[in-house]
């Protein structure tokens, strides 16, 4: 599946989380889950510790989402904690994930082509601060 397919499958969920906000409203992972908020999109923050984040209720993992099955969930971690999302977002069925710029190494690629992820994980590309608004218009 085409990148741009990849996002438009992406922004069609009816929910979404975010893994890598923080209280540090500076942070990038912060800036996506602000940007979810600003256009009243369903959205979920995933933490480990904060109980909330920009006054929404967290979770602590992919299995805690509400209906896992039916979220796309953005990911702004290092490259470790990522590979641990995909595994958690593979077993809890989530139709897809983006991938932020710098969260990705070899090894999540390769975890990706391994576990056949091609056509639901978004990677080496756009950030959805840059693109989000334009697949959202595309959907329109």
């Amino acid at each position: 599946m085409a990148s741009v397919d990849i996002q438009k499958s992406f922004l069609s969920s009816p929910r979404f989380a975010v893994v890598g906000a923080s209280k540090d409203e500076s942070k990038f992972g912060t800036k996506v889950l602000q940007w979810y908020l600003a256009r009243d999109k369903a959205v979920t923050p995933i933490h480990p510790k904060e109980n909330e984040l920009q006054g929404v209720p967290t979770v602590r993992a992919v299995a805690d989402l509400p209906l896992p099955a039916e979220t796309s969930i953005s990911v702004i971690t290092p490259p470790k904690i990522t590979l641990g999302v995909l595994e958690q977002a593979k077993a809890a069925s989530t139709p897809a994930l983006w991938l932020q710029p710098g969260t990705v190494d070899d090894t999540v690629i390769a975890y990706i082509k391994e576990n056949a992820l091609e056509d639901k994980v978004i990677y080496g590309g756009p950030c959805i601060l840059v693109s989000g608004d334009g697949i959202l218009k595309s959907l329109l």
